[in-house]
Formats: C-alpha cells, sequence, structure tokens
C-alpha cells in the first residue's frame, strides 16, 4: 500500500474505535435506542435521495439494514449503558470476526482450520478473563449485550456477501432507511415516552455532535473510505489493519474517560487480539514462515 493510503487506513481505524467513546458521551443524555435511531436516519437521509437503489433483493437490503442497525449497534449501546466501558466494548466486539467465519462454515459450507479453532480459544480465555475485572468498567449484562452485538454484526457480514451490492455506500444508505422505525418503536415500548418527552432538553451540543460523529465520519465516511481501499488493494493487506480498531477503541476510553488499565485488562485485550491474529492470520503467517526456511530445514 502506499504510505498515504496506510495513513487514510489507519485515520479509518482511529475514527471506528473512537466511536465507541463518542456513542457513550452520546448516551449521558439520549436513551441508547434513540440515539441510534437518530444515527441511521441521519445515514439515510438526505443521501438515499441522491444514490441509485443497489440492485439486490429488498430482502437483502432490509434483512441488513435491520440487523446492523437494530441487533448490531441498538444493542451494542444498550450495553454500554449497561456498564461496559467503550474501550472493553470495542474489544469485545470484535468477536463478530469468529462468529462470521463460523457463520460461514454454516451457511456457506466453508471448512475451519485448525489456526481458526486456536484463534477462537485463545480469545475466549481472553473474553473469560474480562469479567474478573472489578474496577466498575464491566457488567455481565454489558458484556452479554455487546456480545449479542457481535453476533448480529457477524449474520449482517453473511447478508452483505450473499447480496454482493456493487456499491456497498449506496447499499448502506438505502439499508439504513428500515433502522430507525423500528428502534424508535423498541424504545417506545420499553421505555415510554419519557425519552421523547426529553428529548428537546437532551439534545445539547455534545449530543449533537455524538451524533453527527456516528452517522457522517464513522458511518458514511468510514465505510465509504474502507470500502475503496478494498477495491484497491486486496484483502490481505487491507482487512489486517482492522485490528486497530479496539486498540484505538481503548486509547479513546483512557484519554476521554480516564479508564484505568490494570494487568488484568491489559492480559484480557491481548489475548482477544492475540486470538484474532492466530484465527486470521495465523494459516498465512506459518506459510509464509515455511517458505522463508532454507531449503535444507523445510524439508
Amino acid at each position: 500500500m502506499k504510505k498515504q493510503h496506510i495513513l487514510i487506513a489507519v485515520a479509518v481505524t482511529a475514527i471506528w474505535g473512537l466511536n465507541f467513546s463518542i456513542i457513550k458521551i452520546g448516551l449521558k443524555s439520549v436513551d441508547p435506542l434513540i440515539l441510534a435511531g437518530i444515527r441511521f436516519a441521519l445515514c439515510a437521509l438526505p443521501a438515499v435521495f441522491f444514490l441509485k437503489r443497489p440492485q439486490v433483493p429488498w430482502r437483502h437490503i432490509v434483512g441488513y439494514g435491520l440487523v446492523f442497525g437494530v441487533g448490531l449497534w441498538g444493542v451494542v449501546n444498550l450495553g454500554i449503558e449497561a456498564g461496559v466501558s467503550s474501550g472493553i466494548a470495542s474489544l469485545v466486539l470484535q468477536f463478530s470476526a469468529f462468529l462470521t467465519i463460523l457463520l460461514g462454515a454454516v451457511v456457506f459450507r466453508e471448512s475451519l482450520s485448525r489456526y481458526q479453532y486456536a484463534g477462537m480459544a485463545v480469545a475466549l480465555v481472553g473474553l473469560f478473563s474480562i469479567t474478573f475485572v472489578t474496577d466498575g468498567t464491566v457488567t455481565l449484562a454489558g458484556v452479554a449485550l455487546v456480545l449479542v452485538g457481535a453476533v448480529s454484526w457477524s449474520v449482517a457480514n453473511v447478508i452483505m456477501k450473499k447480496a454482493e451490492p456493487k456499491d456497498t455506500l449506496a447499499f448502506l444508505v438505502w439499508a439504513s432507511l428500515f433502522a430507525p422505525v423500528p428502534l424508535f418503536l423498541l424504545d417506545l415500548v420499553v421505555n415510554g415516552t419519557a425519552g421523547y418527552a426529553a428529548l428537546p432538553e437532551q439534545l445539547g451540543w455534545s449530543a449533537i455532535l455524538s451524533i453527527l460523529f456516528q452517522a457522517y465520519p464513522n458511518t458514511l465516511l468510514g465505510y465509504a473510505v474502507w470500502n475503496w481501499l478494498l477495491r484497491e488493494y486486496p484483502v490481505s493487506t487491507v482487512a489486517p489493519l482492522s485490528l486497530l480498531v479496539p486498540v484505538f477503541g481503548v486509547l479513546g476510553s483512557v484519554l476521554i474517560f480516564g479508564e484505568t488499565l490494570p494487568a488484568l485488562k491489559l492480559v484480557a485485550g491481548a489475548l482477544i487480539v492475540a486470538g484474532l491474529v492466530i484465527g486470521l492470520y495465523g494459516k498465512r503467517i506459518g506459510e509464509s514462515g515455511i517458505a522463508r526456511l532454507p531449503s535444507s530445514v523445510s524439508r
């Protein structure tokens, strides 16, 4: 990759990692489901009037909007509100990579390698370790909700793979149309009208900036740039950079909210990231290592 493109990719991962802290700022005043609903309303409007509907079945567009908007970000918002720090949320959500692999094995009959099994085992040890963190940044309910979000993300990935839209930005914009109403209705069912009655007073500058950041730099710009990089370079070159997302997620939580990083949390985070590296890139790293060995040794 060209140096400037590497910097652009790192900037996108920084935006995606920082987004978890930005969400938490918005949640200080706005209900989680309403916050997500406004975010996806802005993702869809007015962009939907300028981007042609992608030529994929409606079930894929609607399904992706519901799973990505409601199942992923609506639920992750609930998880952060339930007591998980933005840094921990960014780590736990990375389990979507393994869940996508498992779903791929079921839906697309893809086989799993020993590296993927080993990576899952290492990451699960890290996840289990997180539950022993006692500094107030982890709750079982919050972790469980973020894991549900990870499941939703993996389902969304499968829908995207089945749909195979030529214009992924247009697909995201049109799919976003189907997230706000369910999110708003769910909040109405769960919390009644209280959140809507208080919304005019809750929408201060911090909440407004949080929503704008989530909708534009994080969602529309981030995905547009990332998909452009995937078209310009091999997936194997671009995808590994996504491992920086939880790193920036933790850093953002430390800088903005003063989250502490005791040894147990660092070890747990390192295990999760190590598991991702082993599961996603272990085979490639192993094969490249063998290829570099002298012929007499490789025999």
